[in-house]
């Protein structure tokens, strides 16, 4: 057994969890924060079995589309925490998805 943890976007969070319930996955759904854009996302607790692994990440994998983003960014000034001079938007990549997988040692429901 394997315990898959999934960073995704929260766009993408309802529309996964619907089509893993369906499919009889278990999922446990955190709030979480990321750091480069320390904007909300989902963290995804999923407890599978080695033989359904495969296919867990390929359902990730199609669910959780990568996107860009313009983000405003600012060229420092003097000495740090002082704030910057704002510069013209920066496109990123946000979206898809991150997986930890992990191995389970023991897994009870009680």
């Amino acid at each position: 057994m394997k315990l898959v943890l999934a960073v995704i976007q929260d766009a993408d969070a309802p529309g996964l969890i619907r089509y893993l319930s369906e499919n009889s996955f278990d999922v446990t759904k955190l709030a979480s924060t990321g750091g480069f854009l320390r904007e909300g996302n989902t963290t995804l607790m999923i407890g599978v079995e080695d033989q359904r692994l495969e296919q867990l990440k390929t359902i990730i994998g199609h669910k959780c589309r990568a996107r860009t983003r313009l983000v405003a960014q600012s060229v420092p000034v003097g000495e740090p925490n002082e704030g910057g001079v704002p510069q013209d938007p920066v496109e990123v990549p946000v979206g898809g998805a991150v997986m930890f997988v992990l191995g389970v040692q023991e897994f009870l429901k009680v």
